[in-house]
């Protein structure tokens, strides 16, 4: 078995700048937007398009630079948190203009996402939130040694330079669940060289610590709007053995969002998808199917 087995969608391309984005459009009925994080594509939600294409239209980009997308340099691109917001805003106005939007989104996907909802509120029917931020670091989650390490010029290098190194990061995203083959090739082929992985590297550059960083402003502007999604019907799935996105996090989400419903999953990493896979979609589904009756 290969990890193409495991991703059985044909894919589509809308040119950017000159630049490729490959995107999934699955399905029919109301939208479902997935946005992936850090270090995925949209194999991520492989198995949640699976079970919701038959009922709904389901959107999931893969970031430039990532996944089956392009790989521009840094001349031809700029690797920061409001070039995804504007990509994504790009995508929805090709793709569905119109229309209610489910979004799901995990990692530093929840901070695009989100980023993208405040824009566009009003067509936000329900949200599912997997081990991810849409806020600043909370003050009581020190800055992971893990990332300070990975994001460095010089320290960076070995998560472009070594599949050792980067299989190392992916084994470390799952606690109950060891990957198998064909699925850790699936995440992590896509990212097989230097340059294939700089968006990789970039993205961990890109977590903004200071107000001189680049994405500070956004994230800063997308937290002062997240009331606008109060009342948002809301699920939090979570691992909480997560050594990023712990409970700190997700504390973070049920202070801005405490009508949300909350999933933890004791003994489940970042990657809930794959630690708890056979949980956690049947969950998405109803919720997704839920939030439509509501409507």
């Amino acid at each position: 078995m290969t990890w193409k087995s495991l991703y059985p969608f044909a894919g589509n391309r809308l040119d950017l700048g000159g630049n490729s984005l490959h995107y999934l459009d699955e399905g029919k009925g109301e939208t479902v937007l997935m946005v992936h994080g850090n270090p995925t594509w949209s194999f991520y939600f492989r198995n949640v398009v699976k079970a919701l294409s038959p009922d709904y239209r389901c959107i999931v980009p893969d970031h430039m630079g990532m996944g089956l997308s392009a790989r521009p340099d840094d001349k031809h691109y700029a690797y920061t948190l409001q070039s995804r917001v504007d990509d994504l805003d790009k995508l929805m106005a090709h793709a569905a203009p119109s229309g209610p939007v489910t979004l799901i989104v995990h990692d530093w996907g929840g901070m695009i996402g989100m980023s993208w909802a405040v824009r566009h509120p009003e067509r936000i029917k329900a949200i599912v939130a997997l081990n991810t931020g849409c806020f600043r670091l909370p003050e009581e989650k020190p800055f992971p040694p893990g990332l300070t390490v990975m994001r460095g010029a010089l320290t960076g290098i070995p998560l472009r330079l070594s599949a050792f190194f980067r299989r190392t990061v992916l084994r470390s995203c799952t606690n109950k669940v060891k990957l198998d083959e064909a699925t850790m090739a699936g995440y992590h082929d896509p990212y097989d060289g230097w340059k294939e992985s700089r968006a990789v590297h970039r993205f961990v550059q890109d977590i903004p610590l200071q107000p001189s960083d680049p994405a500070w402003k956004v994230v800063v502007d997308t937290e002062s709007k997240l009331f606008l999604l109060k009342e948002v019907p809301m699920l939090l799935p979570w691992g909480l053995r997560d050594w990023v996105f712990d409970e700190a996090f997700l504390n973070g989400w049920i202070k801005r969002f405490p009508k949300a419903q909350v999933k933890r999953f004791e003994d489940c990493g970042h990657f809930l998808l794959e630690d708890a896979r056979d949980e956690v979609i049947p969950l998405i589904k109803g919720f997704v199917a839920g939030a439509a009756v509501r409507a």
